[in-house]
């Protein structure tokens, strides 16, 4: 019951903090963000009131189900950037500056925390500062695409801004497999090639083999049915189904065999936007179905930020060099891989700004680095929640300025604001007309 009571109030908190942040025009994810740092058991969850905020970490991971199919829309919504008519043009682009940038923004941040770790030892250790540097080429596709959303976001940039992000995802998960064995060597003296290697491709070939089957699956099953909004419910299913799937973990041998959920999701949406040519349609009316569930998504990942962190001045010292770091690393990545290939000015010049936002693959992978023992694994943890904490909160407004700039976003012109202004002014004079016309005919009609 008080899940469902999370849910509502997280909603209706989002919601009331986008009526305020509009005035400042911020993007609606850092109102859901902010809304959930307020609802969280920092501020109103103390009260300890059920349903009315979070008052334990353990009322916002109850709701992780939420989170995980929000991300699961999120991927399917990226899959249909992934158009072959979208591929032809912009592919090989996207393809070199997402693995560029990833491995730039590594590499510095690899290189600034080995040198922190080189004047102060005792504070950072190198399986963590080598961690770090894979956990920073991860960038968080739902931040992003809800700034695109939000602004009706058009043109050079946004086209490979999205598929850019979804690469990410392979890169990161590679480089952060890759990185985290050699961290465990440095800890142990002892290389598992399994796990450096074979575990993380084994896991990108068996998302992106699951998204696709699961595709054909859906594209054939669509072809049942008349109605757009059986249609409809069917694509929201197998969203449901594939994120449920993903989950799913096995052993073979001395191998485990795992999916990544966006991978999955976002291959399921390559896939079916390709082969069903009522995609555009059908895929319209699923992101126009999850945006309540998006919104609660944004407010619980707020609600997740923990702000003892900042109680720690030595771990906000990593923090801001790792945060340094990274952030040059994306940009120039994204800058000097742009212009290799180029890209239009305008997208050589603010891409890189775009690339900021981290969250969620971010702190999947501090789960995995809990692994590393001692206090490596919680040291970890904590500078990248601070990290994801200014990143998610400053991130959006960036990445809408970026967009803004680069001509993505126009402004809507001062008439056509006046004329919506208008219609909202009439609009209560106009319904109570209306309510008397409908009472006059009705009396005329006795």
């Amino acid at each position: 019951m008080y899940a469902l009571l999370n849910i509502a109030f997280a909603l209706f908190a989002g919601l009331m903090m986008t009526r305020l942040f509009s005035r400042w025009r911020l993007p609606d994810v850092t109102a859901f963000l902010v809304a959930g740092v307020l609802i969280g058991p920092f501020v109103l969850g103390r009260l300890g009131i059920p349903g009315v905020g979070f008052a334990t970490y353990d009322d916002v991971a109850a709701l992780t189900v939420v989170s995980n199919v929000a991300m699961g829309f999120i991927a399917f919504s990226i899959g249909d950037e992934f158009r072959l008519e979208q591929l032809r043009k912009t592919g090989r682009q996207a393809l070199v500056i997402g693995v560029i940038q990833a491995l730039v923004a590594a590499a510095l941040v690899d290189c600034a925390l080995l040198l922190f770790h080189a004047a102060r030892p005792d504070l950072l250790s190198a399986p963590a500062a080598i961690t770090l540097g894979a956990i920073a080429t991860a960038t968080a596709p739902a931040a992003t695409l809800m700034v695109v959303r939000q602004y009706k976001a058009k043109g050079e940039l946004t086209s490979l801004l999205l598929p850019i992000v979804a690469l990410d995802d392979a890169v990161g998960l590679i480089v952060f497999a890759v990185s985290f064995g050699i961290a465990r060597a440095l800890i142990s003296g002892a290389v598992n090639l399994i796990s450096i290697l074979v575990e993380p491709l084994l896991e990108i070939v068996c998302s992106l083999l699951l998204g696709a089957l699961a595709g054909f699956v859906l594209t054939d099953l669509e072809r049942m049915f008349h109605s757009n909004s059986n249609r409809t419910s069917m694509t929201i299913a197998f969203v449901f189904l594939t994120v449920g799937l993903s989950m799913l973990d096995f052993p073979i041998g001395a191998v485990t065999v795992s999916f990544s959920p966006l991978l999955v999701c976002m291959m399921l949406g390559t896939v079916f936007c390709n082969l069903s040519p009522l995609s555009a349609d059908l895929m319209g009316r699923a992101d126009r179905w999850s945006q309540p569930l998006l919104a609660v998504f944004f407010v619980i990942s707020g609600a997740e930020l923990e702000l003892e962190v900042f109680s720690q001045p030595l771990l906000v010292l990593i923090g801001v060099v790792y945060i340094l770091s990274r952030s040059l690393g994306k940009y120039f990545g994204a800058y000097f891989s742009a212009k290799a290939v180029k890209c239009p000015p305008n997208v050589v010049k603010y891409l890189g700004v775009t690339l900021l936002p981290q969250a969620g693959v971010a702190l999947g992978m501090c789960v995995t680095a809990q692994q590393l023992g001692g206090a490596d694994g919680p040291l970890v943890r904590n500078i990248v929640l601070f990290a994801v904490l200014i990143y998610e909160l400053v991130g959006p407004l960036m990445t809408k300025k970026a967009l803004e700039a680069a001509g993505d976003i126009q402004e809507k012109s001062p008439e056509m604001l006046s004329r919506r202004a208008r219609a909202l002014e009439a609009a209560p004079r106009k319904e109570l007309a209306e309510r008397h016309e409908a009472k006059r005919r009705k009396y005329v009609k006795k």
